[in-house]
């Protein structure tokens, strides 16, 4: 029974790490550049959500709306006057203007709101639920995670094969210059894809520090870095592959810190995906692509 509690765990935290994931994979798959600043985004969302509750007594539901929004902004912003201007130089450039976007963030957030710890209520009660006479214990929050990771999961797959953007935005992963001679905006579908990706930082944001119950301005680097090694680990373009690969190094992650050890539970994790990718270089789910030179 203690090793379906820590899967109930695992697959909890890998949620969280999901979602962050498809904002990676979604941004990669479409626009051909890793923004490390997204997990930044995910430590705005978590401080506009505690002044939200804490400050202006928003309800917890209205407040994750509210950071949803302003992440939403944000990200738009940030693709429009750093990235935009980027397009067609080296990827390396790109990289670096990313890395600067992240230190930025950082540093602002810590003039804003301080660098000292902030404490971050969950957004919904602690109460559990108890299953086999007690002997598994499952939080709201857990179940909240993981029906909202699944729900995201499933929006996403409909509005991406469905919708007009969405097909937009699988056209313009493919070619994008042969989706401008089609007559599609690839500039406004760059930026509907960092926007949604933001949304998605600012839902995991609420629900990690809700787990966590504590907000700086540092609290999106780790969740951050394992959300991108998930979707490298699952197959860095393909959204299924992000999705997989979160619940999958969540679940790792558990286990490694309940039956080895927990310092060298993040080593263990990044030694497996080192595996993988030697093993399977474009990742699990991940497809290959034939480039011409």
């Amino acid at each position: 029974m203690a090793f379906l509690q820590f899967l109930v765990t695992g697959l909890s935290l890998g949620s969280v790490y999901a979602i962050i994931a498809l904002g990676y994979t979604m941004v990669y798959g479409i626009a051909k550049m890793l923004n490390f600043a997204h997990g930044d985004i995910i430590m705005v969302g978590a401080y506009i959500a505690y002044f939200a509750m804490g400050k202006y007594n928003v309800p917890s539901f209205m407040a994750v709306l509210v950071s949803v929004f302003v992440c939403t902004l944000l990200g738009i912003l940030i693709e429009r006057l750093a990235y935009k201007p980027l397009r067609k130089v080296s990827s390396l450039s790109v990289l670096i203007t990313a890395i600067g976007v992240s230190y930025f963030l950082q540093n602002s957030a810590q003039l804003l709101w301080s660098s000292a710890p902030k404490m971050f209520t969950s957004i919904i009660p602690n109460n559990t639920v108890k299953l086999a006479d007690g002997q598994l214990t499952i939080t709201y929050l857990s179940i909240l995670t993981i029906v909202v990771t699944l729900l995201i999961m499933v929006m996403l797959t409909v509005f991406v094969n469905n919708s007009k953007i969405g097909k937009a935005m699988r056209a313009c992963s493919e070619d994008k210059d042969t989706a401008r001679l089609m007559g599609i905006n690839v500039d406004t579908t760059i930026s509907v894809t960092f926007a949604i990706g933001s949304g998605l930082a600012a839902v995991a944001a609420v629900l990690y520090s809700s787990a966590y119950q504590s907000i700086s301005p540092t609290l999106g680097s780790m969740p951050g870095i394992k959300a991108f090694t998930a979707a490298v680990f699952g197959g860095i373009g393909s959204m299924p592959g992000a999705f997989l690969g979160g619940l999958l190094l969540g679940v790792i992650e558990t286990l490694v810190k309940a039956y080895l050890t927990t310092q060298l539970s993040d080593a263990f994790v990044f030694g497996i995906l080192i595996i993988i990718l030697l093993v399977k270089p474009n990742g699990l789910l991940g497809r290959k692509y034939n480039e011409k030179v």
